[in-house]
């Protein structure tokens, strides 16, 4: 065959009249361009031109066929290995895009891993969803037993009265009297300021004492924030900034709050200054919370999480569906950035990173906690072996009979029962812990009581009653003067070991 008809079915190109056409277009790789010149010697171009220049003729020379032809003759097996090495030379650019694995995959280790990857970076986040069309699904499957009638506030107060005077029981004051040898309970000085920054929450739990869920709106106005960051300030005694709600977190001024605080605590002027979350730990899975976790560690803020049970079904019962799953997402989140992590805990400190998580159960219904020691072994030891997760103690707590939790006790038909139960189990001994002792409570409209029950049965502070802008320091001798308010719920916090 003449070297000017070879056919080259192996690259599916065709040598004929002059033209090789081995690849499209002469740009591209410096394997491109290689051929590119292959083609021009072969059709003859590179040559002929060459010639014409030295001798005037435009016709081809014999020298240039013989070359031509000798060039032709090895595009056979050009035509074999060209594709090959092209093609590797594409498989390793490809390949170069692409992150795989060691090959010894024993260095495929967690270790390994976490160097590798450190904190997520955002590009691949799971997708947030909020757990508020959840709760409100709940509260309105739920209304019947929880809103449907509740009472006004004076009127709670006089039914757990009456549900007292119908199992025999003495008032709260009197049994103080007779029982511990307290005919009022003494203020001291304060130590301990608690706020509640508001109501808005996105849970609606059955036990909830202040009914806080996604339908209330009250807020703490950042003049009132201010306010008490002037109190906090101006009172040295105060060493716990205690701030609830509502999910406090996803109120206005949370994070005012915490950073006025921890500008005063790092400033020195009050260097051991602990700064408290009640958190119900689903927030942090809340959309438009992701820097939230962030914001904790870095102002070093404490958290006590709720977590009435260590069996999902039960938490799902009282907390809402969902919640327990996302609650030990939460909590697995807060081990990973030090919180409740065992360690050497420094001289004076609380935990080893100075991150405090502490946990708090309530009954699922109208029964007293067990015993904290044992029952703080028990979750330590359900939550490490079935969750991997960490904490620093387990604080129990008797549900209060208030708001929420006192109309079921009211539609159950178990008020009364409850309350005998409350009574029977006073322990005299509880009294002097008591929180309302050192405690002062701050509403979201700054409306100042003793504690944050009687904060939801509007039993003010102080006579009249006081808001944030009516003192200059909670050392106020009009403070240390307000004789404490009790009442019937009051046995809640003093029934068996107490709460807390």
């Amino acid at each position: 065959m003449p070297p000017s008809e070879v056919a080259s079915t192996a690259i599916g190109v065709t040598v004929g009249g002059g033209q090789l056409m081995v690849m499209p277009g002469s740009g591209g790789t410096l394997l491109d361009k290689w051929m590119h010149w292959l083609r021009h010697v072969i059709s003859g171009n590179v040559l002929d031109s060459q010639k014409a220049k030295m001798t005037g003729d435009d016709g081809p020379t014999q020298w240039a066929v013989l070359v031509r032809a000798l060039v032709l003759t090895g595009v056979a097996g050009l035509s074999v290995l060209l594709p090959t090495v092209h093609g590797l030379l594409q498989r390793r650019r490809k390949d170069a895009s692409f992150e795989y694995g060691p090959i010894d995959i024993t260095q495929m280790t967690p270790a390994a891993a976490k160097e590798m990857h450190g904190r997520p970076n955002g590009s691949l986040r799971k997708a947030r969803s909020s757990l508020i069309p959840d709760a409100l699904e709940d509260l309105e499957e739920s209304a019947e037993m929880l809103a449907a009638d509740a009472l006004p506030a004076n009127e709670e107060v006089d039914r757990r009265s009456q549900a007292l005077a119908a199992v025999g029981a003495p008032s709260f004051r009197r049994i103080l009297r007779d029982r511990a040898g307290v005919s009022d309970l003494l203020r001291k000085e304060c130590t301990t300021l608690q706020v509640n920054i508001g109501l808005y929450c996105n849970q609606a739990c059955t036990h909830c004492h202040v009914e806080s869920s996604p339908l209330r709106k009250e807020q703490m106005s950042i003049d009132v924030v201010q306010r008490c960051l002037h109190l906090l300030r101006t009172s040295p005694s105060v060493t716990v900034l205690d701030i609830t709600g509502g999910a406090p977190e996803l109120n206005r001024g949370f994070k005012p709050l915490v950073e006025g605080a921890a500008a005063l605590r790092d400033s020195g002027a009050r260097p051991t200054l602990r700064i408290i979350d009640r958190c119900n730990l689903t927030v942090l899975l809340e959309p438009g919370q992701e820097d939230l976790l962030d914001f904790l560690v870095q102002y070093r803020v404490d958290i006590i999480a709720s977590l009435p049970s260590y069996d999902a079904a039960q938490t799902d019962k009282q907390r809402g569906r969902k919640v327990f799953g996302r609650s030990m997402e939460a909590l697995q989140m807060l081990n990973e950035r030090g919180y409740g992590v065992a360690r050497a805990k420094p001289e004076g400190q609380e935990s080893a990173s100075g991150l405090q998580l502490d946990l708090v159960f309530n009954p699922p219904g109208p029964f007293l906690p067990p015993r904290q020691e044992l029952l703080e072994a028990k979750y330590h030891q359900k939550l490490r072996d079935e969750h991997g997760i960490q904490f620093d103690r387990l604080l129990s707590i008797a549900n209060m009979p208030v708001k929420r939790f006192f109309d079921f006790l009211r539609k159950k038909g178990t008020l009364e029962g409850y309350m005998d139960l409350l009574v029977r189990n006073f322990n005299p001994d509880t009294v002097p812990q008591l929180m309302c002792l050192d405690t002062v409570s701050v509403g979201w409209d700054g409306r100042m009581y003793d504690c944050d029950f009687n904060q939801q049965l509007e039993l003010s502070l102080g006579q009249p009653r006081f808001s944030v802008f009516d003192i200059d320091s909670l050392q106020d001798e009009r403070v240390r003067q307000s004789k404490i308010k009790t009442g019937a719920h009051c046995y809640g916090c003093t029934a068996a070991q107490g709460s807390g």
